[in-house]
Parts: C-alpha cells; structure tokens; sequence
C-alpha cells in the first residue's frame, strides 16, 4: 500500500482523469495523505468504538457525494472504509466494483465500502487525487491512505483488504458495523448475475494483460449478439489498451508533430489523449483530419471516433457534439 495514490502511467485496466479532476465550481483542499501507522491510538483520530459500541448502517456498501463524505470520515472512526471512486462508462470500474461490493459483503460490517461516483463529485475525485480510475482508496480513524488504482483480480483485493485491516488494527480501529434490520443486509444489493461466457473469458484476459485474447472473445459475443452493448464498449476499451501497450506518449506526440497530415499519426496521439481523459482534444484531432482523406484512411478514422464514442458514452454532451459534426462532414 502506498500513502498517496498511484499515477496513472503504464497501469494496466484504468481510466485516466487528469484532465477531468478541476470540474468543480469549490475544491476543497485536498487530504493530507498519511500513512496508517500515523494515526496512533488515542493520536488525531481517536481509538475506535468497541463491538459493543457497533454503529448501526443501512447497507456495507453506500453511494457518497462531495456533500455527504463526512459521513465517511465519522464512520472511518469505527471500521477502515473502503473508497471506490468510479464513472458509470468506465470499462474497468465495471470489472472491479463487483468484486469490491462482493467482498465488502464477505468481511461482515469489518469494512465499508463507500462509492464515489467521479462524474459527480468532482471535489472528492481531486481531494483523492483520483487521475485514473478505478481508484481504490482507504479512510482509516478520519485519514486517507492510497491503495491502488485499476482493475485487480479479487485474490489480490483481498490481499490488500487484509492488509487495511491490520494498519487499521494497529491504529485501535477494529469495531464491527452492523446493518439496519439484521444479517442478511436487508439493503445489500442482490448477488451480481454471472457474466455471460464470453464476457468473463475477456475479463479473465484483461487480467493477465492477454489483449489479444479478450479482443477476440469480445468479438465473438458481439457476432452472436450484435446489440450487446457490453462487448462494444468492452471491445472498445480493450482495443486502446492494446494499441498503447508498448507505445510511449513521447513517441506518439513527435510523430503527430511530424507530419500534422498522416492519419496513422494523429490516430496514435488521438489515443493517447483519450487514455489521458483529454476527450474533446482527442474529437478535435481526428474531426479535424477527416476532411482531409479519403477511402479506407477516411473509414478508419470514422470508426475510431465511433470507438470513442463507445469509451466515453453516448448520452455524453461531448460525444453528441462530436456525433453532429461527423454527421455535417459526413453528408
């Protein structure tokens, strides 16, 4: 575990933020990150509520907003809460929430997970210093502490949930939450329905930086289903990943430099920006080009932006400003 969270580059199944973090109208200053050993029994913080003591929550897994966090930082003082920050078009996020979720279930009111939403929090997506996602954080006696940042197979979430829980120990925070109405959680979310076959096989992939592999089973469901939206966009996301694996931003960006009319070129930088959260840049860029070629060049930067489209989301306003001006030079 590390005190401030990881940056984003080179990690693999994460979104990047940086330039989506200053969104906000107020940001508050971010938290001072510190390490668990930091916050000492009886130090900044308090020693934890006993068992006894045990708060009563409506659900192990609650959604929180920039308005609400302190809620958190209350309940930090009782259990170690784990932080999920998250967007709703986010391929990976939808990989590892489930898993977050399924293990906050597992611990038994030892954890909570809180799940903050980045499109609509922008004051705790800089406070977390969150510049990919998903970023996974950990509020323990009112302190932050940085776990990681991408999507992780479960075995090693669960490693790092343990890890929590004994920092959170030595810090005199080991209570036990119970939830509103008893055990079961009344208010948990039912089990997740398992993924089709070939959705887990390109998760499975993803896991082991296979690309290649969850490229082709992503295909594979959306020739058996061509209105699977789930492929599509995991098809989409997968398909970037690939085309950045072993690239770097320094290469990518001279060769747009050098030569301004090469599709091929302004196609890696439009990459590198999207990666980078830079999505109007990188609708920029490639509108821009289109006029400007023609046959199976012009089709291949048509079918990018259609891919980002798929990244970003359709009901995104900049996806549908984009979509109009493709429309114009379209027709």
């Amino acid at each position: 575990m590390s005190n401030i969270p990881p940056t984003p580059a080179g990690l693999r199944g994460a979104v990047d933020l940086s330039s989506l973090v200053n969104r906000g109208t107020a940001s508050p200053q971010p938290p001072a990150p510190a390490s668990a050993a930091a916050a000492a029994p009886g130090g900044p913080g308090g020693a934890a509520a006993g068992v006894s003591d045990a708060l009563v929550v409506p659900s192990l897994v609650v959604d929180v907003t920039d308005q609400t966090f302190q809620d958190v930082i209350e309940l930090s003082m009782q259990v170690p809460v784990i932080v999920d920050l998250w967007a709703e078009w986010c391929g990976p996020c939808k990989q590892l929430s489930p898993v977050l979720e399924r293990l906050a279930q597992e611990y038994d009111g030892r954890i909570v997970l809180a799940k903050v939403d980045v499109d609509a929090n922008p004051q705790l997506t800089q406070a977390f210093q969150a510049q990919s996602i998903p970023t996974v954080a950990a509020v323990i006696g009112g302190r932050p502490l940085g776990l990681f940042v991408g999507a992780l197979p479960e075995a090693e979430v669960r490693d790092v949930i343990e890890q929590v829980l004994q920092a959170a120990a030595q810090n005199g925070i080991a209570g036990r939450v119970q939830v509103a109405g008893g055990a079961p959680d009344a208010d948990a979310e039912p089990e997740p329905e398992p993924l089709p076959p070939h959705h887990q096989a390109a998760y499975d992939a993803i896991e082991q930086g296979d690309y290649t592999t969850a490229i082709a089973e992503y295909r594979t469901a959306i020739a058996q289903d061509p209105h699977d939206r789930m492929a599509v966009a995991g098809l989409a996301q997968v398909s970037l990943l690939d085309r950045l694996q072993g690239a770097t931003a320094d290469e990518l960006r001279a060769a747009a430099a050098a030569a301004p009319t090469d599709p091929a070129a302004q196609l890696g930088v439009a990459d590198l920006d999207i990666s980078g959260g830079h999505v109007e840049d990188a609708f920029g860029r490639l509108l821009d080009v289109f006029p400007t070629v023609h046959g199976a060049e012009r089709e291949a930067v048509r079918a990018r932006l259609v891919e980002y489209f798929e990244l970003v989301g359709a009901d995104d306003p900049r996806v549908v400003a984009a979509r109009r001006r493709l429309a114009t030079l379209l027709y």
